[in-house]
């Protein structure tokens, strides 16, 4: 008899807690709640969300692929910490290709579309007027990636929407500037220039947007992780 794949295998219950644990935690990065060079204990997380070890470790391993997480030989878990050259390079990139996404989606985005980015942005006006910066920059940051959608360019809506999530890691630790994460002003005037189909003035919005965000970094000192794991997780949980 041939041998079975092992994936035939998988407990779809214990696939599904990990899935809930690495959404949950990659909510927590974006959301500045747990900062870059956070440590990861699985004790703590297993506690926090009534699962095993072995299911956090899945979670853990998950988030590691997509390089929000680092995994350190005999000391665990952290979260990732982008360098400063990288900080650099993620920003130039980001530079280069969303200017001409933001240039295809006007050219091709519907009603719909338009309507859906407005609502989105409202979500994200919502979430400053709270206070709340974390939420507000991750709604930022999902902004991009739904005008990548729009554009129709699947190869390059999977780079940016991977340089948006290095890009959280980098505004958590070299951002000195609360003004230059969330313009809401830039958001606005993106949406009427997508709205009115005039790609070359989108264009120019988002290349002078991102040229803001990347001078809002100051690339010579990091921010330190305020407070416990235990207290970053539960400040959503309850």
């Amino acid at each position: 008899m041939p041998k079975s794949s092992p994936t035939l295998y998988r407990d779809p219950d214990r696939l599904a807690a990990s899935d809930r644990v690495a959404g949950a935690l990659s909510l927590a990065i974006h959301e500045h709640r747990l900062l870059p060079g956070t440590k990861l204990g699985e004790d703590e997380i297993g506690e926090v969300y009534g699962v095993s070890r072995t299911i956090v470790r899945a979670a853990l391993q998950r988030l590691a692929h997509i390089q929000l997480v680092e995994m350190q030989r005999n000391r665990g878990a952290f979260v990732a910490q982008p360098s400063q050259q990288e900080a650099r390079e993620v920003f130039e990139t980001r530079e280069l290709l969303e200017p001409r996404t933001a240039h295809k989606a006007a050219t091709l985005a519907t009603d719909a579309d338009v309507y859906r980015l407005r609502e989105h942005i409202a979500l994200e006006h919502a979430a400053m007027d709270a206070g709340d910066r974390g939420r507000a920059l991750h709604l930022s940051g999902l902004f991009h990636i739904d005008i990548a959608g729009i554009a129709a360019q699947a190869t390059i809506a999977g780079f940016i929407e991977t340089l948006i999530a290095r890009s959280s890691l980098i505004i958590a630790l070299y951002s000195r500037r609360d003004s230059a994460l969330c313009d809401s002003h830039a958001h606005h005037a993106l949406i009427e220039a997508i709205a009115e189909g005039d790609g070359q003035h989108a264009e120019e919005l988002m290349r002078n947007h991102l040229l803001e965000l990347h001078e809002a970094l100051d690339l010579h000192q990091c921010a330190a992780p305020p407070r416990s794991l235990k207290d970053a997780l539960l400040s959503r949980e309850s």
